[in-house]
């Protein structure tokens, strides 16, 4: 059985690196030839969780700043509701062995 927070600590290292590419395009947003970098994510069937990849847009389009800012709330958002899925198991562990002890 997969652990609550083995799939909210990918969910977690997944919205990291979606945080940190958007930092790097908006960062490179003015350099010429600059490609953005997006995050692929793809469910693990193993683990029940996720793995993520940064990948470099085949076209160069450029960065949108707009783009960049609604996917660091996005990002952001991801994160601490991840971060809340593990809050709760522990909440419930900790219930589960004040019940048992």
């Amino acid at each position: 059985m997969t652990s609550i927070a083995s799939i909210g600590s990918s969910g977690l290292q997944a919205a990291q690196l979606r945080l940190d590419a958007s930092a790097h395009n908006v960062a490179n947003m003015n350099t010429p030839g600059y490609r953005r970098q997006g995050v692929e994510q793809q469910a693990v069937e193993d683990s029940a969780g996720v793995h993520a990849t940064v990948q470099r847009e085949a076209s160069e389009k450029g960065v949108a700043l707009e783009q960049e800012a609604v996917e660091q709330m996005a990002a952001t958002y991801a994160f601490k509701a991840n971060l809340q899925t593990i809050r709760a198991q522990d909440e419930r562990m900790g219930s589960l062995l004040d019940t048992k002890a």
